[in-house]
């Protein structure tokens, strides 16, 4: 699985990165009360949220080629990008009207992230063992 998507990287993971997280960020500047309710927890926005952006970003530096020390240590700097990312976000919604900065929301971005990590590297390890047909 992980072949077939490095072969076609710029379709399934770079493009999706820079849509997903465009449409993240702009999801997150708008007033809550602009916003309809859509019947689940807060909590578990964040973390799905930060679940696709964990493995998106992750599977980016994991294919590219143009910095190695990125492609090598590839879950060290996704989390450090996401969790820098995830601080942002919570200091930028506490400027936009009816949202608010939350300790608890930044625990689930992180929650979510850390399960893309792990989802990511048990990935490769399947994929180690998965011998192409």
């Amino acid at each position: 699985m992980l072949n077939y998507l490095e072969k076609r990287k710029v379709y399934l993971v770079y493009l999706p990165l820079i849509f997903y997280w465009i449409i993240l960020l702009a999801a997150t500047s708008f007033p809550t009360t602009a916003l309809p309710s859509v019947g689940v927890g807060d909590k578990f926005m964040h973390f799905g949220a930060y679940f696709v952006l964990g493995v998106l970003l992750n599977l980016t530096l994991m294919f590219q080629d143009k910095y190695i020390l990125l492609k090598r240590k590839n879950t060290l700097f996704t989390f450090l990008i996401v969790v820098f990312y995830a601080c942002i976000d919570e200091i930028h919604q506490h400027f936009i009207p009816g949202r608010s900065m939350e300790f608890y929301d930044f625990v689930a971005d992180i929650f979510g992230l850390v399960l893309a990590l792990i989802f990511v590297l048990f990935m490769v390890r399947i994929n180690r063992f998965v011998t192409p047909l």
